[in-house]
């Protein structure tokens, strides 16, 4: 994964709402994403990627965060594969609840994240496509003790 870029969850905005050259992809699933999330991020669940990929503004530049960056650091080998470019934010959810960033909560919108209340970490699950037999990326599990 040494070609695959990081960024640190200080260095980004609390909110993206009124971001518009930068794009946070939140992949995790909706259960997670209802627990909490950065308000301006476009929900798609990791295994919904390759078919929402039109969703996405890949003009603006791409960053991608799940719960600790496993399914993050997945998909961008499976983007840079097919030419598209980003960067994964370093530690994902965790890290960013873990610096006090703001978080909302509720259920997945179509579009930017609505205003919820402020709410504790979320849980890791996997999605099936993004596994050993699937056909998107695969490879190890980078998130701890949890699929990815």
């Amino acid at each position: 994964m040494g070609d695959i870029e990081t960024v640190a969850v200080t260095d980004l905005p609390d909110d993206f709402t009124e971001v518009s050259d930068r794009t946070l992809l939140d992949v995790r699933e909706d259960y997670e994403w209802a627990e909490a999330h950065v308000r301006g991020a476009v929900h798609i669940p990791l295994d919904e990627v390759p078919a929402r990929i039109d969703e996405i503004d890949l003009d603006a530049d791409l960053l991608v965060v799940c719960r600790t960056s496993g399914r993050s650091y997945r998909l961008m080998e499976y983007l840079l594969m097919r030419g598209i470019d980003g960067t994964v934010v370093s530690g994902g959810m965790v890290a960013w609840q873990s610096a006090g960033k703001p978080v909302e909560t509720g259920p997945a919108e179509s579009g930017p994240a609505e205003s919820g209340p402020v709410e504790s970490g979320p849980v890791e699950s996997g999605p099936a496509e993004f596994g050993p037999a699937a056909t998107g990326p695969a490879g190890p599990d980078t998130d701890s003790g949890a699929s990815s």
